[in-house]
């Protein structure tokens, strides 16, 4: 009989070893996904901090872009980010609940994952020539924020119809039954019950595709973001302005840019998804505290 709590001991003290290694093993774990976020945003701090004014951010671009600041960038990639925005996130939204809620399991709907899955590792200059092609070319739309804004939507569907098939995935289905055995509807059980119960989760996936829109420069090089534009944009068919194509500018075919204008543009094209992700995580906590489970 003495043996058995010597056991249990023993046995207790190995779980709690094992415990501890792998709590280690996650923790060094997140370090290491932390350190290289810190080490970029140190270095960005440190070399282009001093060069962020209020002319910096409000003026356009001056003396062959070797001064003044990139107000035009950031109108343009606002401009980039809202009109791709609308036009992804009304349609991966719909086609993830087409999928997820009325589609049957069939040849199409294996298909059309496929294609899903396959149109997310489509490499990003692959998109900026079906965008000149398709958008440019085709449909006539010419060189514009709406040619870029359709190339990158078609870029972050995927992200969206994931995200959002997941968060609808995640509704018990105790709550679909419930409604239709009150005598709702497939939709009415959708909008009343599904879609608010996941929308903290479909937040995810638009909070991702802001991040990616903002930070793309391939896909806007050839339809819609010009090296240099003193003038704002007025509507979605003209041209415009983009911080991470001014970034690349900057970098590679300026001559005579000063050392601190590159990494103080990465910085506010990094401050500007950063406030996107923020308000966009704290709406997201907001609705979720509100959910009954």
């Amino acid at each position: 009989m003495s043996s058995v709590p010597f056991a249990t001991s023993a046995t207790t003290r190995a779980a709690r070893r094992r415990e501890s290694v792998a709590f280690g093993v996650l923790c060094v774990a997140t370090a290491l996904l932390i350190l290289p976020l810190a080490a970029i945003l140190g270095l960005l701090v440190t070399k282009g901090a001093s060069a962020i004014t209020w002319e910096f951010l409000f003026t356009e671009p001056a003396a062959g872009m070797t001064s003044g600041g990139v107000y035009p960038a950031i109108v343009g990639t606002l401009w980039l980010i809202g009109v791709s925005l609308a036009i992804s996130a009304p349609i991966g939204i719909l086609a993830a609940i087409y999928l997820s809620e009325y589609a049957g399991e069939n040849w199409l709907t294996r298909l059309i994952h496929l294609a899903i899955v396959n149109l997310a590792g489509v490499p990003s200059i692959v998109h900026a020539l079906f965008g000149v092609g398709a958008f440019v070319l085709f449909l006539e739309l010419g060189t514009s924020i709406l040619s870029a804004s359709l190339t990158l939507a078609v870029m972050t569907l995927p992200v969206i119809i994931a995200s959002t098939k997941e968060a609808l995935s995640s509704v018990p289905v105790a709550f679909r039954h419930a409604c239709w055995a009150l005598g709702a509807s497939r939709w009415q059980t959708i909008r009343h019950v599904v879609l608010p119960n996941s929308i903290s989760g479909i937040l995810t996936g638009v909070i991702l595709q802001v991040s990616r829109a903002a930070g793309e420069t391939a896909p806007i090089m050839f339809t819609g973001a010009a090296f240099y534009l003193p003038f704002l944009p007025q509507s979605v068919r003209d041209q415009c302005m983009a911080l991470s194509m001014h970034l690349f500018t900057l970098s590679t075919q300026v001559p005579g840019v000063p050392e601190a204008y590159p990494y103080a543009t990465a910085l506010v094209l990094l401050a500007l998804v950063l406030s996107f992700n923020v308000v966009a995580i704290v709406f997201r906590t907001y609705l979720r505290a509100k959910r009954k489970w």
